[in-house]
């Protein structure tokens, strides 16, 4: 009864307002500054992950003895680590890392995956709703860090061997623009989405399951189903588009949760390997057992602190985000 009349509200004020639901709740957006302070971060952040390569001054991979550890400079602009790397394009580079690996986690596991399955237990129920909950119970009774650990060691050595194999049997390196595949970091790309895939689509699924549960029996469905639409069509035209602010608001929370992850994972060993860089394994060039963190801090903060400041925005600006899109989608709130 309560979802219905917060659906109700929703509708009224988009006619009342002349637009659609989803046009109403980016007016509703627009005038929390918070949320749109937090928007212009996280796109900021992404543009600069999208468009690293122009935005690049040096190599990423290119080290230089003779210009460790040395402060920022107009050649440096954040100065350079212990092996000579320039750390603003490292940082940049890291940011392309974080930002592929959310989209396309958030993307394929939670979006893909969460919402189909989401829609599926919930409309058809029986057996169907009663295997996808308990395997996805199964999953979420693991400790999730540990399993994304232990899936990632698992299966990044037995990928990587694939891969080369697929190399040396098409030459690929020598026609690929991106130079290979273990090279340009796909492989690693695959392992770390694939670990956190288990754990990206259980909460979407739990909660557009909820949502397609209280109105599979209401009336407009009832009548599609009188008239003959067919199931996909009901399921993706009639029924997804009133769970759409479930699903954004659940990516919105999805998106620092999984870069969080990616982070946790590079700086563990496991995620993302050198050359490539990430942001965790920036984190653990410095405070690895080898150097003297210390003396690291006092004379070089500028190693620490960039990576921290970036991954903290990321994290911080998606969580504000989402409790903004909260608000906007729950009329309780507004």
């Amino acid at each position: 009864m309560g979802l219905s009349k917060e659906k109700s509200e929703l509708r009224a004020d988009a006619v009342v307002s002349g637009t659609s639901p989803l046009r109403g709740a980016w007016r509703r957006l627009r005038r929390k500054k918070i949320a749109m302070a937090t928007l212009s971060i996280i796109i900021a952040i992404y543009a600069i992950g999208i468009f690293a390569k122009p935005l690049s001054t040096h190599s990423y991979s290119k080290t230089d003895i003779l210009h460790r550890q040395e402060g920022p400079s107009t050649e440096h602009f954040f100065g350079t680590d212990e092996l000579g790397r320039d750390i603003y394009t490292r940082v940049v580079w890291s940011i392309q890392t974080t930002v592929m690996l959310t989209i396309i986690t958030v993307g394929t596991g939670g979006i893909v995956l969460g919402v189909t399955l989401g829609l599926m237990a919930g409309y058809f129920g029986g057996r169907t709703d009663t295997v996808i909950m308990r395997v996805g119970e199964v999953v979420a009774a693991f400790p999730s860090i540990l399993l994304v650990i232990l899936i990632a060691a698992t299966l990044r050595p037995r990928i990587l061997d694939a891969a080369r194999d697929f190399e040396d049997w098409s030459n690929f390196r020598d026609w690929s623009p991106i130079g290979g595949l273990v090279e340009s970091g796909v492989v690693d790309y695959f392992v770390v989405a694939l670990a956190l895939l288990p754990f990206a689509w259980y909460g979407m699924m739990r909660l557009v399951r909820g949502q397609v549960l209280s109105i599979r029996n209401s009336d407009y469905i009832e009548a599609a189903r009188a008239i003959g639409v067919s199931t996909p069509r009901l399921l993706f035209s009639h029924i997804l588009p009133n769970v759409t602010g479930t699903i954004i608001v659940t990516a919105s929370f999805g998106m620092g949760a999984i870069a969080g992850s990616e982070i946790i994972l590079s700086f563990l060993g496991v995620g993302v390997q050198p050359p490539r860089p990430s942001l965790g394994t920036m984190l653990a060039d410095v405070l690895g057992p080898r150097i003297d963190i210390v003396s690291v801090i006092q004379n070089h903060p500028e190693q620490l602190l960039a990576p921290i400041i970036v991954i903290w925005l990321l994290i911080f600006a998606w969580s504000l985000f989402g409790d903004a899109l909260n608000d906007v989608f729950n009329p309780r709130t507004r």
